[in-house]
């Protein structure tokens, strides 16, 4: 939503600016535009393996989407995973094996379809408490093991970003080429009268003027919007781990879900005391 706001603002004061002063049917060249957006999408294309391409073209739409990690999601996560220690420290590890083998159709699951939506979020829930059930490994194998997964995450989920950003730098020495083009064209026809060549000559400059604003107005923008979201959804798998990590060293659940709170954006983070009262009123 703020990008498309973003998008008007810029146009408004760039395009609408220069209507004050000058013709909008002087920038209306379409080789021009054409030939800018081929050279990116080109660029794209070539820069880019089938995976990051696919990635890339899959993760725009996160651009214009409102965030789902909010401090509702968080509590509902942290409610959950109360709900599952409590029940561990009650009934023993071995009760929770058919929740996290079939999270699906499992009850304390289903009672939070806000965290169950995210699938890879609950895919490394599980995976974990599964590695708790089976004893085999302690609390600093696990940490590393998800620190390293954690990593990898954070590593591909930056690649939508980075390949975005990538072109945006790539756009302004297109225009650049555009604008040489427009110019080497000039050149050949210096026979013309002045205002002949002077429509050409802004013509060609119409090439650096869109490939800067392209660049810096509009695919910078979507690289920016993607790393913020790329940012945000890390933080739910830090919110797991000291949970899930307190817990294997021993705290009580209501202690354990304490430290997944603390280590939430202060802007997502719900108080002491209605984290508490959230978690009373869902038990009952």
């Amino acid at each position: 939503m703020f990008l498309i706001i973003g998008y008007v603002i810029i146009l408004a004061a760039s395009l609408g600016t220069y209507a004050v002063h000058g013709s909008l049917a002087a920038l209306w060249v379409p080789m021009e535009y054409l030939a800018i957006f081929g050279l990116m999408i080109g660029g794209f294309v070539a820069g880019n393996g089938p995976k990051a391409l696919k990635g890339t073209l899959g993760s725009l739409s996160l651009a214009v989407k409102g965030s789902k990690y909010n401090k509702a999601l968080y509590v509902d996560l942290l409610a959950l995973l109360f709900e599952i220690l409590a029940k561990v420290r009650k009934e023993g590890l071995m009760s929770i094996e058919n929740d996290i083998e079939n999270p699906d159709s499992s009850p304390i699951f289903s009672k939070y379809p806000s965290v169950a939506a995210d699938h890879h979020a609950v895919e490394f829930m599980t995976d974990y408490l599964r590695m708790m059930v089976g004893g085999n490994l302690n609390a600093f194998e696990i940490e590393n093991l998800m620190d390293m997964e954690i990593e990898t995450h954070h590593q591909e989920a930056h690649q939508a970003p980075h390949v975005v950003s990538k072109v945006a730098d790539a756009v302004p020495a297109f225009g650049i080429v555009v604008a040489v083009m427009g110019v080497v064209n000039v050149m050949g026809s210096v026979g013309q009268p002045p205002a002949v060549l002077g429509k050409m000559i802004g013509g060609a400059l119409v090439g650096t003027f869109l490939g800067i604003l392209v660049s810096y107005g509009f695919v910078a923008p979507i690289a920016s919007q993607l790393e913020q979201k790329v940012e945000e959804s890390g933080k739910i798998y830090q919110v797991i781990k000291v949970v899930l990590l307190a817990s294997m060293n021993g705290y009580a659940p209501q202690v354990a879900v304490e430290f997944g709170r603390k280590v939430l954006y202060s802007t997502d983070r719900p108080g002491f005391s209605e984290l508490e009262q959230e978690i009373k009123n869902r038990k009952g």
